[in-house]
């Protein structure tokens, strides 16, 4: 099966993409995982892209699109993969679909996991992370014994920047203007389907799973 995920941020599309692609038994593709691994090898289009992240530009979609042809067209991936951070807009959605139909393949659904955004507010703005060994924890799901302190080894815990109710609020909105229009472009292709991403994270497995079924899932 060749799958996207995709949905807001705090979502938990990381976690869930973890979980399927075991179950279907394919490679769990990042864009993150694929910057990483070519800037680390020194790859050619891992140079151009710490170019721009250097400089603190975004890195253009051409040098992303080729970096997920490559990965692409590894072995691991010929018999199915999952796409977690890519495509991000129309535009990447579009070079993706070229870029399978050169490879001889297509997609075969688009997995959105839907959460409103008062949730995604409360799950994100609930996380505090340690100083000393970086655990994340949460106020209301996974709280510590002793507030503000972690119980794995004692270090303070803060509230990073990425986290605050305004920096998620603005995210929200990126998102709705960017990413979001994808639901529209593959819901046009009849590729799209969206499960209830909230609930316990093993429930939404389950819901993912039920809801890939009738793909060959």
């Amino acid at each position: 099966m060749r799958l996207v995920l995709v949905g807001p941020p705090g979502a938990g599309k990381g976690t869930q993409a973890e979980f399927i692609a075991a179950h279907l038994a394919v490679p769990k593709i990042s864009t993150g995982d694929i910057f990483r691994s070519n800037v680390s090898q020194g790859t050619p289009l891992g140079i151009e892209a710490k170019r721009y992240m250097d400089a603190g530009e975004l890195v253009p979609d051409e040098v992303t699109i080729n970096m997920v042809r490559d990965r692409l067209a590894e072995p691991d991936a010929s018999e199915g993969f999952l796409l977690d951070g890519f495509p991000r807009t129309t535009p990447q959605a579009a070079a993706l679909d070229k870029l399978l139909a050169d490879l001889g393949t297509a997609l075969d659904v688009v997995l959105e996991l839907v959460v409103d955004d008062d949730e995604v507010i409360r799950r994100l703005s609930g996380r505090r992370t340690c100083r000393g060994c970086g655990k994340i924890w949460h106020v209301e799901f996974d709280a510590t014994t002793r507030e503000g302190i972690c119980d794995r080894c004692g270090g303070e815990l803060f509230q990073r920047d990425d986290d605050k109710p305004e920096t998620i609020a603005t995210r929200l909105r990126e998102y709705a203007e960017k990413t979001a229009p994808l639901v529209d472009y593959y819901g046009a292709q009849g590729k799209l389907v969206g499960i209830d991403a909230t609930g316990p994270v093993e429930d939404v497995t389950v819901r993912a799973i039920d809801a890939l079924r009738s793909y060959g899932g």
